[in-house]
């Protein structure tokens, strides 16, 4: 079937709190650890722009989790997400160090038509944290990822996590989880 679009059914809780997982289109890539300053960029703005609560951030080299709470009155987490993937790609692409678009960076017809360049993967995945026990294992989820995948042995030692954050203000009850 061509010509048809692909209906995503997103949860609309106003002032909820999320738990989300997004993806560069190269899974393997260093891109997000390499280019930090420039997506700690495109967060900040999105976050200025439209303000929101990081609860807990985790920035692998080809992925993000983050759990964030919304304002009260607000449940578009959509359009952050596209401002922050947005901002990021135009960084990359604008980088005299880049020269423009990799040479490696394949752009299909289909992505080249809604104007974006491969860097990210086109969805996100989203979870509606329901629960104070849902919460805990979500952060801890985004505070042990680097140790899950082998890149360090102590969530203290991943240098991109809120990780350093959440223990300094008593959220991770011990960093040996």
């Amino acid at each position: 079937m061509t010509g048809v679009m692909s209906s995503y059914r997103r949860v609309s809780l106003s002032g909820g709190t999320f738990f989300f997982t997004v993806n560069l289109a190269e899974r393997g890539s260093h891109l997000l650890v390499e280019r930090i300053a420039d997506l700690r960029t495109a967060y900040g703005a999105v976050q200025a722009e439209l303000p929101f609560r990081t609860d807990a951030i985790v920035v692998m080299p080809d992925h993000i989790h983050a759990v964030w709470t919304l304002l009260d009155g607000d449940s578009d987490f959509s359009t952050r997400w596209k401002k922050i993937k947005t901002g990021f790609s135009k960084s990359i692409l604008r980088s005299p160090a880049t020269g423009g678009l990799a040479p490696t960076l394949r752009i299909s017809a289909s992505k080249r038509e809604k104007g974006e360049v491969g860097i990210w993967q086109r969805r996100f995945w989203e979870h509606t944290i329901c629960s104070p026990s849902d919460l805990a294992e979500h952060l801890r989820y985004c505070w042990t990822n680097p140790v899950k995948h082998g890149f360090v042995t102590d969530p203290a030692d991943w240098p991109y996590s809120s990780f350093h954050r959440d223990l300094e203000v008593g959220w991770v009850q011990t960093h040996r989880m």
